[in-house]
């Protein structure tokens, strides 16, 4: 489990495709203290660590099933070398729970439609694919590339988000742009809210 607030942006160093994916990604964390079979969500994609090292910068190895490539904004191509990326280790017993609970199980892929400013903070509008926008709602939750953001407004499958200068300085978001790709979460409980009303 994770919390959606980001602890490092990683840079993806090598990536080695072979049916799945196997991608090294360079932190600021200290290699020695990531234990082999630690979760790591990248981008908001849960994955394993397979391996870890320290030359010359802290890096650890994820690898990759096709299923995940299939429904991430990675893509059969697997991510580029040079790749920034949103990091946060799992959640532990004790911790704070600052922003909401995310699995780390990427639901789909959301197009950022627009980008723009509004004050000192950044306005961006999304477009969902159709069968998760009903679990997307104003002023709830929703975990996009990691990071744990809250609904403005929703119209159809468009919803908005608000960043603030911070969140754009510590994640990748001050890079991203119009016509991007990113992994989209719902929320846990908007999805067991729909599923009762389903089957009610």
């Amino acid at each position: 489990m994770f919390t959606g607030l980001i602890g490092d942006v990683g840079e993806v160093l090598e990536v080695e495709l072979r049916g799945d994916m196997r991608a090294r990604i360079a932190c600021s964390w200290t290699a020695a203290d990531i234990p082999l079979g630690a979760s790591i969500s990248c981008d908001g994609i849960c994955l394993t660590v397979v391996s870890t090292g320290s030359d010359p910068r802290n890096w650890f190895d994820v690898e990759i099933s096709a299923e995940t490539l299939s429904r991430t904004n990675i893509g059969a191509e697997g991510w580029p070398v040079g790749r920034r990326v949103n990091l946060e280790r799992s959640l532990r017993v004790g911790d704070e729970l600052g922003g909401h609970i995310v699995a780390g199980h990427v639901d789909g892929v959301a197009r950022i439609v627009s980008v723009r400013d509004e004050g000192d903070s950044t306005r961006y509008t999304f477009e969902a694919p159709e069968d998760l926008a009903r679990f997307i709602a104003p002023k709830g939750s929703i975990s996009l590339n990691g990071t744990s953001l809250t609904v403005n407004e929703v119209e159809g499958a468009r919803f908005g988000v608000n960043l603030i200068p911070h969140t754009k300085k510590v994640t990748t978001w001050g890079g991203a742009a119009e016509g991007d790709m990113v992994n989209l979460e719902v929320d846990t409980v908007a999805r067991y809210v729909a599923r009762l009303r389903d089957v009610g």
